[in-house]
């Protein structure tokens, strides 16, 4: 379900459009407040279907690459810079997205807190 979500807000960056839609979920969610977090996306907009509900996403067209890791890797604290040297182009361009015991969050703060998760995915 995040594969698809990433692969429609790369596709709708690729062509041009400034927002698509997304259906939504509890992961979802954190993903894309993280990545409004660090300017890569505008702001979102849950949209009611009476399931589980859609969430449109403004672009801002700066989105070079987003993708999933899989197999979702499980990192420890003190090994995020390998993961970082194999999944994003440069140091300190990017972000790598870690779901923790603490939540969902980027490579750097789970670095600044001290703990591992499991990694999902990388924008750059």
């Amino acid at each position: 379900m995040l594969s698809d979500v990433f692969s429609t807000i790369k596709n709708t960056e690729a062509v041009g459009k400034k927002e698509c839609t997304v259906k939504a979920s509890n992961l979802i969610k954190a993903v894309l407040k993280i990545m409004h977090q660090h300017k890569y996306i505008g702001a979102t907009t849950l949209i009611e279907d009476g399931k589980s509900g859609m969430i449109k996403v403004h672009l801002l067209g700066k989105i070079n690459e987003c993708r999933i890791i899989r197999p979702r890797f499980s990192s420890g604290k003190m090994e995020f810079t390998k993961f970082e040297k194999r999944f994003l182009p440069s140091f300190d361009v990017g972000i790598i997205i870690v779901s923790t015991s603490k939540g969902v969050m980027d490579h750097n703060q789970a670095k600044k807190e001290g703990i591992g998760g499991k990694l999902l995915g990388f924008v750059y």
